[in-house]
């Protein structure tokens, strides 16, 4: 008999997606499991729509962020294991199966994670390219990686209880890098498997894929300058995007050398820089080659080369005086 498995979803402001998600966990071809979705005071008509699903719906009474929603969905589960997703995500048919039989197989010392589906829900460019660049980044070292995600994480039960579950008075996102990195700390041991993947709903426009760059570069500079591992290759956080920003910028300065000296040799020195950034990054475009073709490849490295490490620059440099400004008030509080 299949083990009983809690999947954990928290919600907010999600009407937009969480019928969708919850249609999908039940059409799960796993034979034991409960679901369990976590309001964290929505405002918009979520709660309808979670009511229509027989779910166990708990509610936060004030908002609290996801890690909160999260360990409150945990802690009223009575699975063995558990499985975190969320409320934009869309489970397989065969997800909870794989996920809970690699849970039983490894043990309760090692943590399983999954990822994105290579193509998302909604045919966007930049929603392709979102979903491409996550699934490789995070799947290039499975067998080892620097942490799991949430929207595809698979623990058992006892082991996330006895670690306290995700850290509550953390940063606004990255609670799930947290929780793996603590947990491998203690001995835990985590596996990323490309099989296990949920197809993400990201609707995202020009404006909005660049917005979470630069939100995700903002919090991945604080967490990791706080962590001090800055320069490590870390899944989306990985060396290759940190080496297509620095180039970028290298570029930028070489070509604005250019326009006010007349001079043209750092004009041409920024060809060789631009070509060893695509060559570096030659895993990711082969990546967006399998997701969408030729004609998709060719406008995903425009975009990865020429714009997106803009927004992720502007997004470490605010994080980077977040941190510096932080570091001053606690000098001075001390």
């Amino acid at each position: 008999m299949a083990e009983l498995i809690s999947v954990i979803i928290p919600n907010h402001n999600g009407s937009g997606t969480i019928g969708d998600c919850l249609k999908a966990v039940f059409a799960s071809d796993h034979g034991d499991f409960e679901v369990i979705v976590v309001d964290d005071c929505s405002v918009d008509d979520s709660i309808d729509v979670i009511k229509r699903f027989p779910c166990k719906l708990v509610r936060l009474d004030q908002h609290s962020g996801a890690a909160k929603a999260r360990n409150a969905g945990a802690w009223q589960s009575d699975g063995d294991i558990l499985f975190f997703t969320d409320a934009d995500c869309l489970l397989q048919h065969d997800t909870l199966t794989v996920a809970s039989e690699a849970v039983a197989l490894e043990g309760p010392n090692v943590i399983v994670g999954g990822t994105y589906t290579p193509v998302p829900h909604d045919n966007r460019f930049f929603s392709r390219f979102q979903s491409v660049f996550i699934n490789y980044s995070e799947t290039k070292q499975a067998a080892n990686p620097d942490y799991l995600a949430t929207h595809a994480l698979a623990i058992d039960a006892r082991t996330f209880r006895d670690n306290l579950g995700f850290a509550e008075g953390f940063l606004p996102i990255l609670e799930d890098v947290e929780f793996s990195h603590r947990l491998r700390r203690a001995g835990y041991r985590l596996v990323l498997l490309p099989t296990i993947q949920v197809r993400h709903i990201f609707n995202y426009s020009l404006y909005r894929s660049l917005r979470n760059a630069i939100r995700k570069a903002m919090y991945w500079t604080l967490y990791s300058l706080r962590n001090r591992d800055l320069l490590h290759d870390s899944g989306t956080a990985s060396t290759e995007l940190k080496l297509n920003v620095a180039a970028y910028f290298a570029s930028a300065l070489l070509v604005f050398g250019y326009f006010s000296s007349g001079n043209s040799v750092p004009l041409l020195l920024a060809v060789p820089v631009l070509a060893l950034n695509v060559i570096v990054s030659r895993g990711l475009l082969k990546a967006c080659y399998r997701a969408g073709g030729l004609g998709f490849a060719s406008a995903a490295t425009l975009y990865y080369v020429l714009l997106y490490p803009l927004a992720v620059g502007i997004g470490a440099g605010i994080g980077a005086v977040k941190s510096l400004g932080a570091g001053y008030r606690r000098r001075e509080a001390g």
